[in-house]
C-alpha cells in the first residue's frame, strides 16, 4: 500500500491547476485546517460521493496490559469515524473485482513464515 503525502498532493494540485505552489499550500493547508476546526467543534463532515466524518464516542471499558497482565480502566474518548461514500465504494468494490479477476501468480505468492509463539501466561480466568 502506497502513502500519499500532503507534499505529493500539494504538488498533484499546483501541476494540474496552474497555479503557484505557495498558492495551492495555503489553500491545502485552509482546507485541512477548516475540516479539523469543524471536527473539533463536533460538527459532521459531509463531501458528497467521497464521504462522511464524524465524532463518535467510545464508552470506557475494562482491559488487561498483556505485559503485567494488570486491570486497567481504559477512559471513554471520541474518535473519528470515516464513511465512505458511494463514488468512493464503486471504486473500491471494482479494485476488489480487479484483484480478484487477476490470475495468480505462484512465484510471486509466497506462503507465510509462521509467525512467533507466544510464550506468555494463559490469561486469569473470571474473578468470583
Amino acid at each position: 500500500m502506497n502513502t500519499v503525502t500532503k507534499k505529493e498532493i500539494i504538488d498533484r494540485l499546483t501541476e494540474s491547476s496552474g497555479l503557484r505552489r505557495p498558492v495551492v499550500r495555503d489553500l491545502v493547508e485552509a482546507a485541512l485546517q477548516g475540516i479539523f476546526n469543524d471536527l473539533a467543534a463536533g460538527r459532521r463532515l459531509e463531501l458528497r460521493d467521497f464521504g462522511v466524518l464524524e465524532i463518535r464516542r467510545r464508552a470506557g471499558r475494562a482491559a488487561q496490559n498483556p505485559k503485567t497482565l494488570e486491570r486497567v480502566v481504559v477512559p471513554p474518548r471520541r474518535t473519528v469515524k470515516f464513511k465512505p461514500g458511494r463514488l468512493l465504494r464503486d471504486a473500491l468494490l471494482k479494485l476488489d473485482l480487479a484483484e480478484l479477476a487477476a490470475p495468480k501468480n505462484e512465484a510471486t505468492h509466497e506462503p507465510k513464515a509462521p509467525g512467533p509463539t507466544s510464550t506468555r501466561p494463559p490469561a486469569p480466568g473470571p474473578r468470583g
